[in-house]
């Protein structure tokens, strides 16, 4: 790397660095100058070491150019397991490095999966069946985070657009022609597969608003944030109209993530605020019946306790029961005598909680946390403004996942289907929590996606 006359550049000064770092100093000038010192004496007799042996045998050999000091040769670098990248020593890139993974994170994803296993085992009644089904989800869910974290940051901005405009036309398609079941109307029947398009928009919009924002300096004007908006509310509402509120509040959280992260002054947050109270008598009007009573029930539980409140009554009993220390794994009475509703889904907090007691749901929700500060950890640690919204905005996504259900299981929201992430029995919505996982990994260890390394390599520092 080229350096203005007395400078160092980044290459020179990661080099010497790596090199005092494997051992290796850098060579004395032998022919310096008039003026100049010759440093200190390297001669048999002096006491002094003489450093490495840059002798042409040797393995090692020194630069013609006294500037650039010594400098691994090629073939002994590989007898050490280190390499040459632009003057400095590199470390071989690791088998989590070269697969675009983020070991912290990953690790705290296989445990809180291995800890919701513990939990959906028992609230599933021992039923190995059902366990191995829950298995197979689970791999192929890790599968398809590897693989997205595959895809390089650039090809993620050419496809962000795509995966929006499919994502709205198959909702579109959805309210013409979709599949009703339960009471709503959200599958395609492909044939094949049945398929959820409302999931495919939980990343789709956060990409989409992530490139769309970092066209242009960061923080947005007024007519970016109205834009954003648009696009934000048009899958929103198209999946309200499913009805879909759990999936649509996390769509509309998904796009305000990243609006927020690309720096919404507090101002305009208050001016949404306002609006958004004042048209909630308009919201109100528009909601079903059954919605409003989801929303009056949070209030007062007891006015229909065998009904809207049944839930919300039931989960709190079985919450309560479980006291500091919890009745034991499998020993749960609300949940295996049948009173919890639901039970292995949305309701799985509430085994967690009379089983394995406050220890229990603290540990799980101290893994959730270092999930979410890790996440943020790694958007902070990218170089564009794309990847920073993007994987902080599915990082807070994910923290909506675990505040919306712990909310709604303990009272503090309405009843919403929106499962506990890792651990509520189910697929879909799984693949698609750790495709995103995968995209935040993708943003961060792709050579040009941090400032870490040499040589274009990432070397992320664990």
């Amino acid at each position: 790397m080229a350096t203005e006359a007395g400078g160092l550049g980044p290459g020179s000064i990661l080099g010497s660095v790596l090199r005092r770092r494997s051992g290796l100093r850098q060579g004395a000038d032998l022919n310096p100058g008039p003026g100049r010192s010759r440093g200190p004496d390297l001669s048999p007799g002096s006491g002094l070491s003489r450093g490495p042996d840059l002798s042409p045998g040797s393995g090692l050999s020194g630069s013609s150019n006294p500037s650039q000091g010594s400098v691994l040769n090629p073939i002994a670098g590989q007898g050490l397991g280190l390499s040459l990248e632009g003057g400095a020593v590199v470390r071989p890139l690791s088998l989590a490095q070269r697969l675009h993974l983020d070991l912290p994170l990953l690790f705290a994803l296989l445990l809180a999966a291995g800890y919701g296993l513990l939990v959906l085992y028992s609230a599933i009644d021992q039923d190995p069946e059902r366990l191995e089904a829950q298995l197979v989800r689970l791999g192929l869910a890790f599968t398809v985070m590897v693989v997205v974290a595959q895809v390089p940051p650039a090809l993620w901005r050419r496809l962000a657009a795509p995966l929006y405009l499919a994502g709205v036309l198959t909702l579109v398609a959805v309210l013409l022609v979709g599949e009703i079941g339960k009471g709503a109307q959200r599958w395609l029947d492909l044939g094949v597969l049945r398929f959820q398009p409302s999931e495919l928009l939980k990343l789709g919009v956060p990409l989409l608003l992530a490139w769309f924002l970092a066209l242009r300096p960061l923080p947005p004007g007024a007519w970016r944030t109205l834009g954003a908006l648009v696009l934000t509310a048009l899958p929103a509402v198209l999946i309200a109209r499913q009805p879909d509120l759990g999936t649509a509040l996390l769509v509309g959280s998904a796009g305000l993530a990243v609006l927020f992260l690309a720096g919404l002054s507090w101002r305009l947050i208050a001016f949404l605020g306002a609006t958004a109270a004042a048209l909630a008598p308009l919201l109100w009007s528009q909601m079903l019946d059954y919605q409003k009573n989801r929303v009056l029930t949070l209030f007062d539980p007891e006015r229909d306790p065998l009904g809207t409140g049944y839930h919300i009554i039931q989960s709190q009993i079985a919450i309560g029961s479980g006291g500091v220390y919890g009745k034991g794994w499998g020993q749960g009475t609300q949940s295996h005598l049948e009173f919890l509703p639901e039970r292995s889904t949305d309701f799985i907090f509430a085994v967690l909680g009379e089983e394995l007691g406050l220890f229990g749901v603290l540990a799980l929700l101290g893994l959730y946390l270092f999930i979410v500060f890790r996440g943020l950890y790694l958007a902070s640690q990218c170089q564009d403004s794309f990847g920073r919204l993007l994987a902080g905005g599915l990082t807070l996504v994910f923290f909506v996942y675990l505040f919306v259900n712990t909310g709604m299981v303990s009272g503090l929201l309405p009843v919403v289907g929106v499962p506990l992430p890792l651990v509520s029995y189910g697929g879909t919505s799984m693949v698609t929590l750790l495709a995103g996982f995968g995209l935040i990994m993708s943003m961060v260890t792709h050579p040009g996606a941090t400032g870490r390394g040499g040589g274009g390599r990432i070397l992320p520092r664990w």
